[in-house]
């Protein structure tokens, strides 16, 4: 009975903990990738607490080829950084995604993305992203990030640890 009562609490409070982002219309201040170029992840133009809406104009610089393909890396750091926006934890990082690359995107294209946190369990949350060139989806995926205690370069790592014994 104990045990009963206790992993109800913990299902209600994993319910609330989830609700957080689910509030709309909140005012969010960015935490994180504050130093990030928007010219190559996209400028965020909506942000609530876990959604967020980038856009990604593409430029010459991101060309790929000479028929104007935009290199795919431009299109995962604009899908990354809504990831990250969408989590807004100062030390939030990738640790896994499951994306598809669903349609070209080509020089001159506004791709706009929109990222809502789907999963938190804990120090992990699971994003969904979804980017489109007007109602064209070019691309798709599940962002899988850990939000640390501390920076990610100033973690301690095992090995530094075991050298330390």
């Amino acid at each position: 009975m104990a045990g009963e009562k206790k992993k109800e609490n913990n299902e209600e409070e994993f319910d609330l903990e989830l609700n957080e982002y689910l509030i709309k219309d909140q005012e969010v201040i960015l935490q994180t990738h504050n130093k990030i170029n928007t010219d190559f992840s996209g400028k965020i133009t909506k942000q609530e607490k876990g959604h967020v809406e980038v856009t990604l104009e593409t430029s010459m610089d991101m060309l790929a080829d000479d028929m104007g393909l935009i290199h795919g890396g431009f299109i995962f750091c604009a899908a990354d950084y809504a990831a990250m926006a969408a989590v807004n934890e100062r030390n939030v990082v990738l640790v896994a995604s499951d994306i598809q690359f669903l349609s070209p995107v080509k020089i001159g294209d506004h791709v706009n993305f929109i990222a809502d946190v789907r999963h938190k369990e804990g120090r992990k949350r699971n994003i969904n992203v979804i980017g489109k060139v007007l109602d064209i989806k070019v691309f798709e995926g599940v962002f899988k990030t850990v939000i640390t205690e501390r920076h990610v370069l100033k973690l301690k790592l095992l090995s530094e640890e075991e050298d330390e014994k």
